[in-house]
């Protein structure tokens, strides 16, 4: 899957990097996670594909870099909320439950999918950590929690 995605982007007129390459053999997620989410945080990348058995892993483990947004897309429309409800910044596929049609027809969708922004698209900022490591929730109509270590309230 890797390999065809991989030409297709290119064929396209992306320009691919790849990190942390298993070539089908298995591997520390969370190490290549870090490693493709931390080019995007830092930005020597733009955006960033990561692929695991179901991508659920992949998608935690990138989650937990500032400024990155993963999002887990198995079908077309999850990839296109992703981009304009979320500005998703890595893209997470599974290899094991999506086959390589589907998956060529996400990222074509993803890459090509903006960020709606403004009060309606705005949800990117719906949970964010704030510089204590506490977590600040912020609800659809503005309200803020704020959440700390094992989900107590502050």
């Amino acid at each position: 899957m890797a390999q065809a995605l991989l030409h297709q982007l290119r064929a396209e007129g992306h320009e691919v990097t790849v990190m942390g390459e298993c070539s089908g053999a298995s591997c520390d997620y969370p190490d290549v996670a870090w490693v493709v989410a931390s080019a995007v945080a830092n930005g020597q990348a733009d955006r960033g594909i990561l692929i695991c058995g179901t991508g659920i892993g992949m998608c935690i483990a990138a989650n937990k870099l500032k400024g990155i947004r993963a999002a887990l897309a198995q079908d077309e429309l999850s990839a296109q909320l992703s981009r304009t409800h979320n500005d998703a910044n890595v893209l997470c596929l599974s290899a094991d439950l999506i086959g390589q049609t589907l998956v060529k027809r996400i990222v074509d969708l993803w890459f090509r999918t903006t960020f709606e922004g403004g009060p309606e698209g705005g949800h990117a900022t719906a949970a964010f950590p704030d510089n204590r490591g506490q977590l600040l929730l912020r609800t659809a109509r503005g309200d803020v929690h704020e959440r700390g270590a094992g989900g107590r309230s502050l």
